[in-house]
């Protein structure tokens, strides 16, 4: 140190400014070094000179990083880093204090005694260094700087309750990562600071929480050391640390260097403890507060007059002892240790004879253990590497790029990153090293792009991990009142500020499920401010959306392409429904009552399109007495009447309130009175959904599929389900109303008194085997009695006179025979025509609404007799008696009429009757009415053409003779018969 060279002591606590002070002098001397305890703060400072000054003079020296332009000016190094026997005319040491650190404390302290400026010498640190760098340093000035902001005690708090802008500091690994998953989940997110991360991923960590996507930190002690980061609040999770050896409780003044990262500037800070921390002694906090501790009374210390004749005397002069009352000899280092180990190998004490090669071996055993590994392992590593520089000179290219291969990965989770990363520093030492390598900048490239690669990769599975982007984006925007944009794609998923929150079904939102605690309500925050605007587009695009976007559900929901926007419910009557609307609160009573208008709009149309015929029939203001009565009870049951219900006001309806009722398309059936046109599977369906909803179901019955002639009977749908579905219980099927009476206009021929079979005809329509046609006629209230006889084959028959058939042949023609194979579609795929009574000049329907009904059967389709195939024959050479012998065997059923008089719709009600004969007598009782089945040929009712009987005397005057309706279809045969009379 020359004369004229200057030393400067300034200390103080925290936040006093010292480095920006440093910073400040070196720039204003033509060179300078500066050496800082982290490879972080170095590379913080280097980055910051070279945007005062640019990276053509700057120097960046560490461990595993050497950044040197040809015209360096300024070298920015850790402490382990700084050269020595420069000159240079500035030269600062950082956080001197840590001169007694039981680790690293003898390198601060070799730096404290022997490196200078040749101008000025900084020495930067806490005001417990005052007496003991009085005592080694002769000449030294002191600057005190106080602290520009207030720093308080705060106590305990949870983790839950950690202001914005906290530090919460572990000193463990696991420790460190634990608090950070439990932040995300509360607060949003982390950033993490470690000092065992690479500064590539330190500086996008600090980024988040720099840059306010985060507003939370943690952190090991490493953030004491310099790091400038806007905090407003430090808090330990723990007060005791691993120092490598134990654990040890922290000193005041460590916890002083920790906690005085709390406020910049001018603002103030605050600390306390969380977790499992205890609250820290009144004294230690006020101490903290008051910036008041106990000054250092050593120095650890370490020999820098090292001897290299032998290993033995290295060792020994590194094991030396201070000769000064201040200084204590250090306890043994890694390096020391490492030394110690690969002495004990001959092989090792054979190569190291003389000063270089053990000079060569000690530079080896400085390389740091970044692995962790055990130390057995770390120091076979050392005896490689110094096993290839003692034979060669230099590492060899194969190995050091296969040592890097395997390195080279990013896949993986975060510790396996973490270890990859440690690792590769290994080699990034390796390769800073003059002369080790052949080609040093080519590897040490390689090895600064894979520590790059690795540190991206860790930098993004931390920020995965421990970050919830969205849930921090949300929380900041709220919090600055700004406003936030929402956006929501064609699937309807939300997205605020980029970031996915939910998805808007219709008009409700629906928020994330995978939130929870604080990130759900930050996204019901978000989402409630920024789709107010949305709702109001939507609910204009829906109100003009045309009505093919809009169906309604078996169960009465309404729905806009796949989301439901509301349902039906009752109204005054049945053709009135009202709308309740699927819409949010927060959507606001205008967003609903448009939505509710378009739906009232969709399903009053549809109304009107299905139910056109029953809505006229409504409107008809001609119909007048019984006629409008009766239009009424048919607009009260949807277009459909069991007749049996309405017995008496059909018989009340005289020939032109028919008429005029079968001009609205209302056909009289036999069992059914029904508007041919509303049996088609639309209307069938909403027929269905409004007669649920005017009976207040809970469970909607779906329809029947479209298309089934006879479907089967549902014995736990709601009582009347089969009317509104178009079709009729009978026995275990129900078959469709406007076949039924094709059915019964066959029936109104045959004897029911005497008996009748099923004609080829009958099974047609119906589309059922005989087993199945029994049961549905005893549904319909008769019985059927099984029988079997000899089947009638064709080449049995006599055919006499041309071809008539003899006397003897069975009633039962060819034809019939073909009953018990008959060629017609399956039961329930059968088609069937429309209605038979369709009014004169009604149009036919070719729409998809059309009700599929079955062709009339033509000539062909009465099966010819069906001739003997060449296996029913008999085997020539074989006795025809043969044959004969055995038989083939028909089952056939017999109809007759055994309902009583009065039945019910209901399938109980048509059982009631079964078994019970009807009675032949004179007065004919058990004959059928309507509602029931026809007269036959024999045995019918007078009108019907059937016997007379004999003559009944009234007092009563004779009944009014009703006139014959002109649009009947069977007018002209009705006049036929009153001619007849």
């Amino acid at each position: 140190m020359t004369s004229a060279s200057r030393v400067v002591a300034v200390l103080g606590p925290t936040n006093t400014g010292k480095t920006h002070y440093a910073i400040d002098r070196m720039l204003g001397y033509r060179t300078g070094i500066m050496g800082f305890p982290l490879r972080l703060l170095a590379r913080e400072v280097y980055d910051k000179i070279v945007k005062l000054r640019g990276p053509s003079v700057v120097a960046l020296v560490t461990g595993e990083e050497r950044i040197v332009p040809p015209r360096a000016q300024y070298w920015i190094c850790t402490v382990e880093a700084m050269p020595e026997g420069m000159g240079c005319d500035f030269l600062a040491i950082d956080e001197i204090q840590l001169c007694a650190d039981p680790e690293r404390g003898h390198v601060f302290t070799d730096r404290l005694l022997r490196s200078r400026g040749l101008k000025e010498t900084l020495l930067l640190g806490a005001d417990t260094m005052r007496g003991p760098i009085s005592a080694l340093v002769p000449g030294v000035e002191f600057v005190r700087r106080e602290r520009m902001s207030e720093l308080v005690y705060a106590g305990s708090k949870k983790i839950s309750r950690m202001p914005p802008r906290t530090a919460i500091v572990g000193f463990s690994v696991d420790s460190v990562y634990a608090i950070a998953e439990l932040i995300r989940r509360q607060k949003g997110g982390a950033a993490v600071v470690m000092g065992a991360l690479s500064p590539r991923t330190r500086n996008a960590q600090v980024a988040l929480y720099q840059n306010g996507e985060v507003d939370y930190l943690v952190a090991t002690d490493a953030i004491g050391m310099g790091l400038n980061l806007d905090v407003d609040h430090v808090a330990f999770s723990s007060t005791s640390k691993f120092d490598g050896r134990r654990m040890r409780p922290l000193a005041p003044n460590e916890l002083a260097q920790i906690a005085g990262r709390a406020g910049r500037g001018m603002s103030h800070g605050s600390f306390g403890v969380t977790g499992d921390a205890r609250p820290l002694d009144e004294g230690v906090a006020q101490a903290i507060m008051d910036h008041r501790f106990t000054p250092l009374q050593k120095l650890n210390w370490r020999s820098a007059d090292l001897r290299f004749g032998t290993i033995e005397a290295l060792i020994a002069s590194l094991e030396s002892s201070p000769n000064h009352e201040v200084l204590i000899k250090a306890r043994e280092a890694d390096d020391l240790m490492a030394l110690k180990s690969l002495a004990q190998d001959a092989a090792i004490r054979d190569r190291a004879s003389d000063a270089t090669t053990v000079r060569l071996l000690w530079d080896v055993c400085r390389i740091p253990d970044f692995r962790g590994i055990s130390h057995a392992e770390h120091s076979s590593l050392l005896s490689g590497i110094f096993g290839y520089l003692q034979d060669g000179g230099v590492v060899p290219d194969e190995w050091f790029s296969r040592q890097i291969r395997r390195l080279d990965r990013t896949e993986g989770d975060i510790d396996t990153l973490s270890k990859r990363l440690a690792f590769i520093r290994t080699w990034t030492y390796v390769a800073q090293r003059n002369g080790w390598l052949r080609d040093e900048s080519h590897w040490r490239e390689e090895t600064r792009t894979v520590e790059d690669r690795l540190s991206d990769a860790l930098h993004e599975r931390l920020t995965q991990r421990f970050v919830d982007r969205r849930t921090s984006v949300l929380l900041r925007r709220l919090k600055q009142k700004e406003a936030l944009l929402a956006e929501v794609n064609d699937q309807g998923e939300v997205t605020v500020e980029g970031e996915f929150v939910g998805k808007l079904e219709g008009f409700r939102f629906s928020p994330d499920k995978t939130a929870q605690g604080a990130e759900a309500k930050a996204l019901k925050s978000a989402s409630l401010q920024a789709l107010a605007p949305q709702y109001h587009l939507r609910a204009d695009r829906f109100y003009n959306a045309p009505d093919t976007e809009i169906d309604y559900t078996d169960q009465g929901g309404l729905m806009w392409g796949e989301h439901a926007v509301g349902k039906l419910v009752a109204g005054a009557d049945a053709l009135s429904p009202q709308i309740e609307v699927f819409v949010d609160e927060t959507a606001g009573p205008d967003v609903a009552q448009k939505v509710e208008r378009r739906l009232q709009h969709f399903i009053s149309r549809k109304i009107q399109a299905l139910f056109e015929p029953l809505i006229n029939l409504q409107k008809d203001e001609a119909l007048t007495g019984l006629a409008r009565g009766f239009a009424f009870r048919m607009v009260e049951g949807l277009g459909i009447l069991p007749r049996a219900g309405v017995a008496q006001e059909v018989k009340d309806l005289d020939q032109d309130a028919r008429g005029a009722l079968r001009k609205h398309g209302i056909r009289f059936g036999q069992f059914t009175i029904f508007m041919p046109l509303l049996l088609k599977p639309a209307p069938t369906r909403l027929r269905l959904l409004l007669w649920s909803l005017a009976n207040g179901l809970q469970e909607f019955p779906e329809a029947p599929p479209p298309g089934l002639v006879t479907v089967p009977s549902m014995p736990d749908a709601p009582e009347g389900y089969d009317t509104m579905a178009g079709y009729r219980s009978a026995g275990q099927r129900m078959i469709r109303i406007d076949m039924l009476e094709r059915l019964a206009d066959l029936l109104r021929n045959e004897d029911s008194r005497g008996g009748f079979e099923a004609k080829p005809d009958m099974l047609s329509i119906t589309g059922m085997t005989l087993e199945q046609f029994s049961d549905l006629m005893q549904g319909l209230g008769y019985r059927a009695e099984k029988g079997e006889r000899v089947k009638v084959k064709a080449v049995d028959e006599v055919v006499k006179d041309g071809g008539t058939p003899a006397a003897d042949q069975p009633v039962m023609d060819a034809a019939a025979e073909a009953e018990n194979t008959p060629a017609a579609a399956p039961v329930e795929g059968a088609a069937a025509d429309a209605p038979a009574d369709v009014p004169a000049g009604t149009a036919e329907i070719a729409d998809e609404g059309v009700a599929p009904v079955a062709a009339e059967p033509s000539d062909a389709d009465v099966a010819e007799p069906i001739a003997e195939t060449a296996e029913t024959e008999t085997p020539v050479g074989e006795a025809a008696d043969a044959a004969v012998e055995e038989p083939e065997v028909e089952v056939f059923y017999t109809f007759t009429w055994g309902r009583n008089n009065r039945q019910g719709n209901n399938a109980r009600g048509q059982r009631r009757g079964e078994g019970r004969g009807a009675k032949a007598d004179g007065a004919g009782r058990g004959k059928p009415r309507s509602g029931g089945k026809p007269g036959g040929k024999k045995g019918g009712r007078p009108d019907r053409g059937g016997d007379k009987g004999g003559k009944t005397y009234s007092a009563r005057p004779p009944k009014k003779e009703k006139q014959i309706d002109p649009d009947n279809p069977f007018a002209a045969a009705l006049m036929g018969l009153k001619q007849g009379d």
